[in-house]
């Protein structure tokens, strides 16, 4: 299995080859990707050295498998050039998420709808990736209305620059600014851009992604999404209204038979989600689960997971085992 890691240098892909040993992925030949100035650079995995190379390298080397973590741009153009050659692109960037054409995946959800034929497959943005694992196993039973979501993200969502801001902040250094104000001691009503509608294309993502990778439009999302000064990890608010009644036993029930959902639900030990615990793990924590009181059939629950592992390369290297284990590749 040759497997290329476009972007290996970033932090998504450093993760990837993280992840990639530990879940003991069959790579036979690693292809690590990057931009021009890393190629010629070393990267070690499993004990063996690998030289970056180049994009146009890495298509004619023809990789079984790519998994792309370097930027919607890069994605666009270079994503079909392997698909052509006969690989399987799985897209950690947005570029192909709401195309009508290509698959949105969450393999938990919707892995089985994966064919031969979907040689680009998108992997859905990391705020979204750990809301819908907890609202799906919901949803079946008890079918949602409407969703109404506020996030707390890393400042890691952002990118390496973001994360050097905030610790220059509290080291009381001067560096450079990834955001337009500071984020230490601050919070940030503003991620990603905004768009004409007064959203933010981050808040965008969480109202229409679920929808798709649940193929039900039947319910709506509307999403604040807030930067916050922790370094990993995103945290959501989440209030849920369903058309049927629910027992928040059976709710608790539901969550913790989903694979993939670990529910820390005990006010009486002070035990709750957060992204310190959920740092370095692969699975979505979820707790405060608790009736809305102001309206029937109301949930509110509260979202942790790792924003680099389940919400980018965890589940990227998922959908690719998918593919693996069911012949696809």
């Amino acid at each position: 299995m040759k497997v290329a890691v476009v972007g290996a240098t970033g932090m998504v892909g450093e993760v990837m080859l993280r992840v990639l040993a530990e879940r003991n992925f069959p790579v036979t030949e690693l292809i690590p990707v990057a931009s021009e100035r890393s190629v010629g650079k070393t990267i070690s995995y499993e004990g063996t050295d690998y030289k970056v190379v180049g994009l146009e390298t890495a298509v004619s080397m023809r990789p079984d498998i790519a998994l792309f973590s370097a930027g919607g741009g890069t994605s666009l153009e270079w994503a079909p050039k392997f698909a052509e050659v006969g690989t399987t692109v799985v897209d950690n960037s947005s570029a192909w998420r709401m195309d009508p054409t290509k698959k949105l995946v969450v393999p938990e959800i919707n892995a089985s709808e994966l064919t031969k034929d979907d040689k680009i497959i998108a992997n859905p943005n990391c705020s979204t990736i750990q809301l819908v694992m907890a609202l799906n196993p919901l949803h079946k039973k008890y079918k949602m209305k409407r969703v109404v979501v506020s996030t707390y993200q890393s400042v890691s969502g952002t990118g390496v620059k973001a994360v050097r801001q905030l610790e220059n902040e509290i080291a009381g250094v001067q560096g450079e600014m990834a955001y337009p104000y500071p984020i230490g001691r601050n919070a940030l009503p503003h991620c990603d851009v905004f768009e004409e509608n007064g959203y933010t294309k981050e808040e965008m993502k969480l109202a229409r992604e679920p929808q798709k990778i649940m193929n039900d439009r039947s319910f709506s999302v509307s999403a604040t999404a807030v930067r916050i000064p922790t370094s990993g990890g995103h945290s959501e608010s989440v209030n849920v209204e369903f058309e049927n009644d629910f027992d928040l036993s059976e709710v608790r029930r539901l969550l913790n038979e989903t694979p993939g959902v670990v529910v820390q639900d005990n006010t009486d030990t002070n035990t709750y989600p957060m992204p310190i615990y959920a740092h370095d793990k692969d699975e979505v924590f979820v707790g405060r689960i608790r009736r809305d009181e102001s309206q029937p059939n109301t949930l509110n629950m509260w979202i942790v997971a790792d924003n680099l592992r389940k919400g980018a390369a965890t589940n990227t290297i998922q959908i690719a085992e998918y593919l693996i284990e069911h012949g696809l590749v």
